[in-house]
């Protein structure tokens, strides 16, 4: 009785291996091999698949979705012969399950061999100063060598990223003074050209106001010189009026132009600058007698004049009367 117990146990027990040998459930996301003996037959979908126990088994379970790997800080050298310490990030995915488990032993290991061997070639060939300034350059670099190198391995590289690239502490110091020296050059460029520009807008507010000053002063001047040719146009005629007078035998014109002149004279002296009194070493009749002078020239002037007027006056009453 026992031993019969023991028999179906044992039975009902290597029976439950096989339903679960046979029966296998594969979850989202990952493909598993089928080997039949050891031999690759086919890929597991996500899903339920049912295999012949003993003959059939499962080979490996590869997971299908995109993955990320860190890539650990590495010495780097550059072109001019500079450390730098450079880490990064990896994105990829297995496109081929069989070829990602049957071509390459330790598939992440590998990746992360490739993409570190390949950050070293691509920043070697650069300075120091490229390698800071295009690491997108460096990252599409390593992604087209690396994605190259693991085709056959049925994986995808989808993205490579260099998270920091740390040159030497030393090296920090000097490039923070060379680009405080070179700010500091801007700013002096900068400031000499502002005063550069200011004396030039200075000195052509300089020439703007001396051209006006000088038209300013030639207009004046054509002014003054105009004034002074009116004014000795009207000598000139007063002369030649007083000329004619005494070409008449009238010689109280003679009175008037000295009584003129003397007045004038006598005025300059009035307008000196600084002058307190004024010696006046004449006879008050003299002056006083061309005064009268100039009355008795206007009276005549006057009665020339009235039988001209008069003589109209009087042809005109005939012919009114007719």
């Amino acid at each position: 009785m026992s031993l019969s117990w023991i028999l179906s146990a044992v039975v009902v027990f290597f029976g439950l291996v096989m339903v679960m040998k046979a029966v296998r459930m594969v979850p989202q996301g990952f493909e598993w091999t089928v080997e039949a003996f050891g031999r690759y037959t086919h890929t597991l979908s996500p899903g339920l698949h049912f295999l012949v126990p003993v003959y059939q088994g499962i080979g490996r379970k590869i997971n299908m979705m995109e993955q990320v790997m860190d890539v650990p800080s590495q010495d780097v050298i550059t072109k001019d012969n500079a450390v730098v310490k450079v880490d990064g990030i990896v994105f990829f995915q297995v496109l081929d399950a069989a070829k990602a488990a049957y071509e390459v032993a330790q598939l992440e290991v590998a990746i992360l061999n490739l993409v570190m061997t390949n950050i070293r070639t691509a920043i070697g060939s650069m300075d120091l100063d490229e390698s800071l300034s295009k690491r997108d350059e460096i990252n599409a670099k390593v992604l087209v060598a690396v994605d190259q190198a693991t085709h056959p391995w049925g994986v995808k590289v989808n993205r490579i990223e260099l998270k920091d690239i740390q040159p030497p502490r030393d090296l920090v110091d000097s490039m923070a003074r060379q680009m405080k020296a070179e700010r500091e050059k801007r700013a002096n460029i900068l400031e000499a050209e502002g005063h550069r520009a200011s004396e030039i807008l200075r000195a052509e507010g300089d020439k703007q106001a001396a051209i006006l000053e000088a038209e300013g002063q030639k207009e004046a001047a054509f002014r003054q010189a105009e004034a002074r040719e009116r004014l000795a146009e009207a000598e000139a005629k007063a002369t030649q009026m007083v000329s004619d007078a005494i070409a008449g035998g009238n010689v109280n014109a003679i009175n008037y132009f000295v009584a003129q002149k003397y007045i004038e004279a006598f005025k300059s002296l009035a307008e000196a600058p600084n002058q307190k009194f004024v010696l006046m070493p004449m006879e008050s009749a003299g002056v006083i007698g061309s005064i009268g002078g100039i009355a008795e020239l206007a009276r005549e002037a006057f009665e020339r004049q009235a039988p001209r007027v008069a003589a109209p006056a009087a042809g005109a009453s005939p012919r009114t009367g007719g």
